[in-house]
């Protein structure tokens, strides 16, 4: 599992400028679901979905400040399987064990101790590693520190410049290789494998910047009128991103072509790294024995808009950002198939997983199985109507709650409290770029699909007594 990794990031899904010859593998000799969407695009609450299998007002959790568990996975170590989570899982507390028997925690790469996190400050296994290599761990703190007017140019672009092996994703697949070629257990594995990239800041290692030295990678074209569409959450969103610098992005409005290029470049030497890495662990495996009685998932918690729609990162609801890889590998189990491009949500994983390992669905669980397709019992899913959810929280600070609901054909984001809203008809403009919330000639039927998204968002809300309204929280500006 990556963390904020866009769907066209893989050579073999359609993105020609990718070099991603692992997950190629993986794509090739498994299944690949084209339109998988995610319940938040937010990492905890995103998490939270797929590792308790329900929405977030179901969960309660919309927010990275949330405090969390899984659940199933303690199902998984009941009935006889050894749960291990190696790097990124974004439990909270963080060291909280979430049912696993061992946890090796990495979080986030920007993640400064010493100012935003102070009072919950926790130094994972990745700080361990660098301050005893006696590396000064980067941060949007050091950076502007060290070059402010680069700093303020690189849109959260940055070489690693230190030991390659040090590099977080490095650290990650290794780690995971390693223990895999040191455990010697007869009981069945549950592995979750969090890789903290290709989350800003976009830091790949001079070896993999080179391989897109001279990538052309799409760029968004945005103009003033669609923005001038969206609503005025949106633009607070965007501000926000431009004053408080999160995560060392110092985003701007409307940056330049071969500043957003340069930066998709980094992000794409990202996934290639993560990619060799994920090589390696499939290396390990076969060389233990192990290969082919393995089960393989691939996916990331949310994707990137990386400047589509004039926004960086997540907190809103376009496919750029809700839409990521999912792949099913297991040659001997799921056969080799084209990719499925029915639309699955995230916590369809969850419910997968349960039917797997022969265990009960839980009734109040929305996610369904897709063992069915993968099996190849069946060509198509029953329900093609997707949800996400997301609230306000200290960089999404306007909306009190925003709930998207897409079928094939129409996607409507209802903003609970405000008359701003998004309507898009996803047939004739897929790229979500006219947003006809407020044409008259689509009134009515904006009207009936927020009423079905009021229906099932509050009465579910009321049903499971989860009505939050998380308050900002201070964010720390750079000037």
């Amino acid at each position: 599992m990556t963390d904020q990794q866009r769907f066209d990031t893989i050579a073999a899904n359609g993105a020609s400028w990718m070099q991603t010859p692992n997950l190629d593998r993986l794509v090739r000799e498994g299944v690949s679901f084209n339109n998988c969407f995610v319940n938040s695009p937010v990492c905890v609450s995103s998490r939270a979905s797929l590792f308790t299998g329900k929405y977030p007002h179901q969960t309660g959790t919309y927010s990275n400040f949330h405090p969390w568990e899984p659940t199933w996975v303690q199902w998984l170590a009941d009935i006889g399987y050894h749960c291990v989570n190696i790097g990124k899982m974004h439990i909270n507390p963080y060291q909280a064990m979430g049912g696993f028997h061992q946890r090796f925690v990495v979080e986030n790469k920007d993640r400064p101790l010493f100012l935003d996190e102070h009072s919950r400050a926790f130094y994972d296994e990745w700080d361990k590693a660098l301050k005893s290599h006696h590396i000064i761990k980067p941060s949007r703190y050091t950076r502007f520190a060290s070059n402010r007017e680069e700093y303020k140019k690189a849109l959260g672009a940055f070489i690693w410049d230190a030991d390659e092996e040090l590099h977080s994703d490095f650290f990650i697949g290794n780690n995971a290789s390693w223990w895999l070629k040191d455990r010697i257990a007869e009981s069945p594995l549950f592995l979750q494998i969090g890789f903290p990239g290709p989350h800003p800041p976009y830091d790949p290692s001079p070896r993999f910047m080179d391989l897109y030295k001279n990538a052309e990678i799409p760029i968004p074209f945005v103009t003033e009128e669609e923005i001038r569409k969206q609503p005025k959450a949106q633009k607070i969103l965007r501000d926000n991103m431009m004053e408080f610098n999160f995560d060392s992005v110092n985003w701007r409005y409307l940056p330049a072509d071969n500043d957003l290029l340069k930066m998709r470049r980094h992000y794409a030497a990202n996934v290639s790294m993560i990619d060799e890495k994920i090589g390696g662990i499939v290396k390990t495996l076969e060389e233990k024995g192990e290969l082919d009685n393995t089960i393989i998932i691939f996916t990331s918690d949310h994707a990137d808009a990386l400047g589509d729609h004039g926004h960086i990162q997540k907190w809103t609801m376009y496919d750029s950002v809700l839409r990521v890889p999912l792949i099913f590998w297991a040659p001997g189990i799921f056969q080799p198939t084209k990719a499925l491009e029915d639309p699955v949500e995230f916590f369809d994983i969850a419910a997968t997983i349960m039917d797997i390992c022969d265990l009960e669905i839980p009734e109040d669980w929305d996610g369904v199985s897709l063992l069915p397709l993968l099996l190849g019992k069946t060509s198509e899913v029953e329900d093609n109507v997707i949800y996400a959810e997301l609230a306000r929280d200290h960089i999404q600070t306007e909306a009190e709650l925003i709930v998207m609901r897409r079928d094939p054909k129409k996607k409507v984001v209802w903003y609970l409290n405000s008359d701003d809203g998004e309507f898009y008809d996803l047939k004739n403009d897929p790229n979500e770029v006219n947003n006809l919330w407020f044409d008259p000639d689509q009134k009515k039927e904006r009207d009936v699909i927020v009423d079905k998204i009021k229906n099932r968002t509050l009465s579910g809300m009321l049903a499971s007594r989860q009505i939050v309204t998380p308050k900002p929280q201070t964010a720390m500006p750079i000037s």
